[in-house]
């Protein structure tokens, strides 16, 4: 397996981030969203389980929809706790629950970083009860795709070389595949793309390391960019992404994915061959010619 992510990094950016003046508008966002779209499940879910969602926004968002009994954490150091909170510590790698153990897996833009993602699924999919269920939101491309470009190019003008600066993001097809792949019946994947807008590309910085999203690629460049570098970047964004009113755009690429522990009451596809009409006589009776 490849590693792509250097694990101890995130988790001391994450923690760097928690310390410092938050930046958790996107995790507050995608809070939100994942409650209401549990919110219309005619169900209630007796254990639920969020996983690394940081700040916790996303399990007291699950939490006040009404539709779990019972909301944990699962995070990578004890200090993401609130005051008086009980939390189960565990690397971002590692799902620590017992096989068939919960009703509802939550997890909040950290899929994106794990080295073993498809692994990551299948643990998921073995913690959940048989008709339980995966809400995930994941960073997907297109995210940063402005940031990305302009400091590529800034930093191969001002220096001929140029390192990857912005981790990879998945696609929405990929996720899709991950989710079929780890066991999961009756997968949906759909993606939100959210813009976010500054002054300039400093600010955005700021607001990337204040989320916990600097550079963790292992193979990433241990030379930090030059002040030449970041002014030229700041100078190429303002002229390719900014509106008329000089302010830049960031573009956050969400995957929203749903998937449940397969159950013998769960719709079926029709096996083959099974259908009662011919797909001729269907297109006749539809107007075919």
């Amino acid at each position: 397996m490849e590693t792509l992510f250097d694990q101890s990094l995130i988790d001391t950016n994450r923690r760097r981030a928690l310390a410092g003046e938050p930046a958790d508008f996107l995790l507050d966002v995608v809070a939100r969203e994942l409650a209401e779209r549990l919110s219309v499940i005619e169900r209630r879910f007796e254990r639920a389980v969020e996983l690394h969602g940081h700040t916790g926004a996303a399990a007291r968002a699950i939490a006040a929809t009404g539709k779990v009994d019972g909301m944990e954490r699962v995070e990578s150091d004890a200090r993401f706790s609130a005051s008086g909170e009980a939390l189960t510590v565990s690397p971002l790698e590692t799902v620590p629950l017992e096989p068939q153990s919960v009703n509802l897996i939550v997890s909040p833009l950290a899929l994106h970083l794990t080295n073993d993602t498809p692994g990551v699924f299948v643990q998921i999919r073995r913690a959940l009860k048989p008709d339980g269920l995966f809400l995930a939101a994941i960073p997907g491309s297109g995210t940063l795709q402005e940031l990305r470009e302009v400091l590529l190019a800034a930093e191969s003008e001002v220096t001929g070389g140029a390192s990857p600066r912005v981790i990879p993001f998945p696609d929405v097809r990929d996720v899709g595949a991950l989710l079929q792949r780890g066991g999961f019946a009756l997968p949906v994947t759909d993606r939100e793309t959210y813009t976010v807008r500054y002054d300039s590309i400093f600010p955005l910085m700021k607001d990337l390391r204040a989320m916990g999203m600097a550079n963790p690629l292992a193979g990433r460049s241990r030379r930090p960019l030059t002040r030449g570098v970041l002014l030229r970047a700041a100078e190429l964004y303002a002229e390719r992404f900014s509106d008329p009113d000089g302010r830049i755009r960031a573009s956050f690429s969400v995957i929203y994915v749903s998937g449940w522990a397969p159950h013998e009451s769960q719709q079926k596809p029709l096996k083959p061959g099974s259908a009662t009409m011919r797909l001729a006589d269907a297109l006749k009776q539809g107007g075919g010619t």
